[in-house]
């Protein structure tokens, strides 16, 4: 036995039982009493996630009854215009109130500056006037950036090495007008591009659209969450570079909400957290000092992932879904983008 040790005899017994009675100790505020059963924790449920907080993010292709599976994605697809229009129903039917279509574009029309996002019959334009013409009770927002529409991928007009802010904001503006005219319902720019909010309202007031909102992706970080994405609008392979000089750093709160408070200055009807999950604190901030409507992003990764570790058997990914989304809610979000909106609305 050598000098740090102690007998048996000498060490002090274990108290187990504890001097004071647990209703002592807490005064007897049992914090469980309402979470005993099924009935009380639903009384007592601060949030609830509804049909109505969802939108499904919708992607496009060219061609006819056809539909590409996304590989990074599993359990979505792009779909031709035929296609979209029958899963527009089926969300409709559900209950679902908007859904946010993103176009894959053929390369060949692709050029460095997007030009093809001013063509009133390009895709998203085309899928838009088919989707109001059958299903004019459900919601579309289409984003106005330029990046499914460039060579070389970025969110604006690349010319040595940098992405120049002010034509780029008049080419978006310009494309806003013409999502408009095919019967969009909420613009929702995404390219962070310095002034754009302001230029698309100008733009829109001024063609008679004072009626279609604005959802401005006012808090778009430089995440590493958006590779499935690039797959399924078919970027990933294109972009040179990065998007930092235009997407907020992910260290930065205070900026975000700089930014969120230029775009309601220059006509904003609503803020876009994106990505969502890593970034509620962002979403939380945002409700709680604009106090406008606060929608977040579930992106691509953030699916993939939850997709990915359900499949291996590692979580329930019923339960993963499902609880993702109700932490937006308890974030403040009034709504959430995601992939999972057509199971979720079947399950609810």
């Amino acid at each position: 036995m050598n000098k740090f040790s102690r007998s048996p005899a000498t060490t002090p017994a274990i108290a187990i039982t504890p001097e004071r009675s647990v209703d002592e100790i807490t005064g007897s505020r049992r914090l469980r009493r309402m979470r005993k059963a099924d009935w009380s924790r639903r009384l007592v449920q601060e949030n609830h996630l509804t049909v109505d907080d969802l939108i499904w993010p919708l992607f496009l292709m060219e061609g006819s009854n056809a539909e590409e599976p996304i590989s990074a994605m599993p359990g979505v697809a792009r779909h031709t215009i035929d296609r979209a229009v029958r899963q527009a129903e089926r969300a409709a039917k559900l209950g679902i109130p908007a859904i946010a279509t993103f176009p894959r574009i053929e390369q060949s029309l692709r050029d460095e500056t997007g030009s093809h996002a001013l063509d009133a019959d390009n895709l998203i334009n085309r899928a838009t006037r088919a989707i109001k013409q059958a299903v004019p009770e459900i919601g579309i927002i289409t984003d106005v950036a330029l990046d499914p529409f460039t060579s070389h991928g970025h969110d604006g007009i690349l010319r040595d090495g940098e992405i120049i802010n002010d034509e780029t904001v008049s080419q978006v503006a310009a494309a806003a007008v013409e999502q408009a005219a095919a019967g969009a319902d909420i613009i929702a720019p995404s390219d962070m591009m310095d002034g754009r909010i302001g230029a698309i309202r100008d733009a829109l007031d001024r063609n008679g659209f004072q009626n279609v909102a604005i959802m401005s992706y006012a808090t778009k970080f430089a995440s590493a969450f958006y590779g499935p994405y690039r797959e399924a609008i078919g970027t990933g392979s294109l972009l040179k570079g990065d998007k930092k000089t235009y997407y907020i750093d992910p260290a930065n709160t205070d900026e975000a909400l700089r930014e969120a408070e230029q775009d309601l200055a220059e006509g904003a009807d609503m803020l876009m957290v994106k990505p969502g999950l890593p970034y509620l604190d962002i979403a939380r901030r945002l409700k709680d000092t604009f106090a406008v409507p606060t929608f977040a992003y579930q992106v691509s990764g953030e699916y993939a992932m939850i997709k990915a570790a359900s499949a291996n058997g590692w979580i329930d990914g019923e339960k993963a879904m499902f609880e993702s989304l109700l932490a937006f809610k308890r974030a403040g979000c009034d709504g959430v983008l995601t992939y999972f909106a057509l199971d979720v609305a079947e399950k609810l």
